[in-house]
């Protein structure tokens, strides 16, 4: 395969994408991890009520209260950021597509991937289209 003229190759892109899942993927669960230790330190020794449905609570819904819940070392918070970190793994792949593309010159697959990346934001941002 012929190499491009910045070094940029298909092998070599695939092989920085799965580096890239693979950190994303094993950060986010070190803090889901983490924060399920902390929760378990602090609340084992609870009983649960079953009875009871609670979800997440309203102050870990935005990114900026997760991101102070998890600065303020919470367990909930942390378990919350872990899992943002995983939902954002495929928008880092294609995001970093679109960068591969760019750099290989292939404008046709960067306005698909930029269509792509639009629509997997709309869709974790809550915006309807």
């Amino acid at each position: 395969m012929e190499e491009k003229r910045n070094g940029m190759n298909d092998e070599r892109i695939d092989i920085i994408i799965g580096n890239l899942l693979r950190i994303a993927v094993a950060v986010s669960a070190v803090f889901v991890f983490a924060g399920a230790v902390i929760y378990l330190w602090r609340h084992g020794h609870q009983m649960p009520d079953y009875g009871v449905f609670s979800g997440v609570p309203k102050n870990l819904r935005g990114l900026r209260e997760i991101m102070e819940s998890a600065w303020r070392i919470r367990s909930v918070g942390i378990i919350q950021l872990g899992l943002l970190l995983l939902i954002f793994t495929p928008v880092a792949r294609v995001a970093f597509s679109v960068i591969a593309f760019l750099l290989e010159r292939d404008y046709m697959y960067v306005a698909f991937t930029l269509i792509v990346l639009t629509v997997l934001l709309l869709s974790v941002t809550g915006v309807i289209i």
